[in-house]
């Protein structure tokens, strides 16, 4: 067996086509290419996703766009004009509120929303409430419950949100407001630690220097005193 011996094996290796090489060959004139057109041309070839000119398929489809909270709670929304029928001292609960056929959606939170007029001497247990709801069933007299969801387990008090800039920026606004209608100065408060022990500062500077005062005050009077009755003791004739 020599370099010169070895050959591929029968039919693994397929000749080329070979087209455009004259009429003879099969493969002439177009050579496969069709009649006219541009993919006839040379450098005709397209991209797959083209559509002919038409808007394509990436434009025309609509677009996410915008933010969209991952976090929303999704509530089935309850007016309190639904509830205006319920005697007094009635416990309203979502499966009773589902059992009675008020809630449409029984897997999603209940809210307390407050359109209508509230009942009165009741008590609600929902997931959350509106404050216009919470206003109106405080004023008829009624009691609500926070529950958590999804396992319906009562809240002791409503969770506190969170504060920020903005709300504490209102507050001094509505602050300083309030001091120029009492006709009090519009300059703002140093609400800081470093103003709070400034001021504190100062207010201690001040005690010091009132406190010398007074104690001089308080010996120029007691020496005041003690020079008449050592007069008196002259004065007095002796034994």
């Amino acid at each position: 067996m020599k370099l010169h011996d070895l050959h591929p094996t029968p039919g693994s290796r397929k000749p080329s086509r070979r087209v455009g090489r004259g009429h003879g060959s099969g493969r002439g004139k177009t050579a496969g290419r069709g009649t006219k057109g541009q993919k006839s041309r040379a450098g005709g070839n397209l991209p797959a996703w083209f559509e002919g000119g038409q808007t394509p398929l990436h434009i025309r489809t609509p677009k996410l766009h915008g933010f969209r909270n991952r976090g929303r709670v999704e509530y089935a929304p309850i007016n309190l004009g639904r509830l205006g029928e319920v005697e007094r001292g009635t416990l309203v609960t979502p499966d009773v509120l589902a059992h009675d056929g008020l809630l449409d959606d029984t897997k999603r939170p209940v809210k307390i929303l407050g359109v209508g007029d509230a009942p009165a001497g009741i008590t609600i247990h929902a997931h959350a409430f509106s404050r216009s709801a919470l206003d109106k069933l405080g004023a008829a007299g009624s009691t609500v419950q926070l529950l958590s969801w999804p396992d319906n387990a009562p809240i002791d008090e409503r969770p506190a949100r969170p504060e920020g800039k903005r709300a504490e920026r209102r507050r001094a606004g509505i602050a300083r407001a309030e001091r120029v209608a009492a006709g009090g100065d519009a300059a703002p408060i140093a609400t800081s630690a470093k103003g709070s022990k400034a001021a504190a500062d100062d207010d201690d500077e001040d005690d010091a220097d009132a406190a010398p005062a007074a104690g001089t005050a308080d010996d120029a009077q007691t020496a005041a005193e003690e020079e008449p009755a050592a007069e008196a003791s002259e004065s007095e004739p002796s034994a």
